[in-house]
Parts: structure tokens; sequence; C-alpha cells
């Protein structure tokens, strides 16, 4: 049996993919979690072979979590398809990357692909990345702009990234730029289109 851990804060969703995939004869839905903090705790308790996650979820996003599974088989069910989450996806080691509107039996084989040691990712999601391009942002543009879409002031992003208030400036500005924004709210918004945040 393929043992599988979901992780999707959308209960009814988390529900049906679960039933869908015990009627799979060969995959067990071992652990079902709401938040992206609980996956952790989740696969230390129940060792599953294969972790689905949602990239919106409380507590952590999907991505972020996939990013602390080194060695893990895991594979991304969403609805938000921008091509920077499957290249941010693919560069933490996820091995499957499928939009939920995915049919009961496609998941499944999607699974079983993953793992198996393969990689399952949806033509089009690919297709559109790859059209997509690289981001442009550095690491640390992108961190305080991300920073700067939870509301935080200047200061409290110089704070929390450990850098003077004029860094912080320096690099938002330079994003606004790259990003070929008027200012940090149209940076923001178009970054997050991309799904470069």
């Amino acid at each position: 049996m393929i043992r599988v851990l979901l992780a999707d804060d959308e209960h009814l969703v988390r529900g049906a993919i679960a039933t869908l995939l015990g009627l799979e004869p060969d995959i067990e839905v071992v652990a079902e979690v709401a938040r992206g903090d609980l996956v952790a705790e989740a696969v230390r308790e129940h060792r599953p072979d294969v972790i689905v996650l949602d990239i919106e979820m409380p507590g952590m996003d999907g991505l972020s979590v996939a990013e602390t599974l080194p060695g893990h088989a895991v594979l991304v069910l969403t609805s938000f398809g921008r091509p920077g989450y499957l290249r941010r996806a693919l560069a933490a080691g996820v091995r499957g990357f499928i939009p939920k509107d995915t049919p009961a039996d496609e998941l499944a084989k999607a699974i079983r692909k993953v793992w198996s040691g393969g990689r399952y990712l949806d033509p089009e999601m690919a297709a559109s990345a790859m059209m997509a391009g690289e981001s442009p942002l550095t690491e640390r543009e992108r961190g305080s702009l991300e920073l700067a879409a939870q509301g935080a002031s200047v200061a409290e992003i110089a704070a929390s990234l450990h850098l003077t208030q004029g860094t912080v400036r320096n690099y938002l500005s330079s994003a606004i730029t790259k990003l070929g924004a008027t200012n940090r709210i149209t940076a923001i918004r178009l970054a997050q289109q991309k799904g470069w945040l």
C-alpha cells in the first residue's frame, strides 16, 4: 500500500480527495491535516510514502512546507497554477505538481509515479512556467516584498531581516524597477500573479 498524507485547509476538498483515494486498491490515506505547520509532526507520526500538499494553507504555505521535507515524495495539488509556484516547488524537490481539477484517477496515477521516484507535472502548468521565465528578484528582494505584502513597515522589514532601513528601501526599489511597477503595491501584485511571492 502507498501511504498518503493529505494537507489541505479546505475540509470538504480534503475529505473528498481522501474518499476518492480510498477507492484505489493500492493507496491508503493515513493522515489528514488542515494547516501547513502541522505537516512535519504528521509526517513523523504516520510515516507516509507520499505527501500531498495544497499551497495556500494557514500556519505555513505548502511550498514552505515542501522546502522543509527534503528527501520525501511530495506532490503539490493546487488551484494556484502560477508559474513561479511550479519553479519554486521544483527547486524544493517536489516531484509532482497538478491542479485541483485533475480527475481522481489522474491524481492516483500521479501519486503512484511520485511514489516510484518519478516526476508528474501537469503539462499546461509546466508550459506556463517555461514561458513565464525565471523570477528577476533576488532572495532579499523577494523576502522584503513578502514582508511588505504582509503589511510590514520598512522598519519592521529591516528588523526582521537584520538589515538597515536604507538597505530595505534599496531592495524594495530594485524589486519595483525589475517588475516594471510604479510602486510597492503594484510590485507585490505583479509578483504574486507570477507566483514569485
